[in-house]
């Protein structure tokens, strides 16, 4: 059983910055990757993706321009730099690993989700 574990939510005030990483027990290698976001009041949203080689990568709109992805294979990562973080970010942030190496942004196309990690923008 493949697991997933996020680490370095927080609060921070707007404007400022944090990186999520996310480490997966069977290494990254053989898996695309994703990181979604999720409200209490909203359905669980895309927020960037990266193919297994770190060639291909893709964000969602809100986040373009503020947010970066990246990948350490050889240490079974993966990052989420998050800049300019506006108070609409606050969200609890989940990792995703699916088997298939082509994008996606659905979450139903990933097999395999970390606990989340939260993340609040607050003054």
């Amino acid at each position: 059983q493949v697991s997933l574990v996020e680490s370095g939510g927080g609060l921070v005030q707007p404007g400022g910055s944090l990186t999520l990483s996310c480490t997966v027990s069977e290494g990254t290698r053989a898996y695309a990757m994703a990181w979604f976001r999720q409200t209490p009041t909203k359905e669980r949203e895309f927020v960037s993706f990266i193919n297994w080689s770190g060639t291909g990568i893709a964000y969602g709109d809100s986040v373009k321009g503020r947010f970066t992805i990246s990948r350490d294979n050889a240490k079974n990562a993966v990052f989420l730099q998050m800049n300019n973080l506006k108070p609409e970010d606050t969200a609890v942030y989940f990792c995703a690993a699916r088997e298939g190496r082509a994008y996606r942004n659905s979450p139903t196309s990933y097999d395999y989700w970390g606990q989340g990690t939260q993340v609040t923008v607050s003054s």
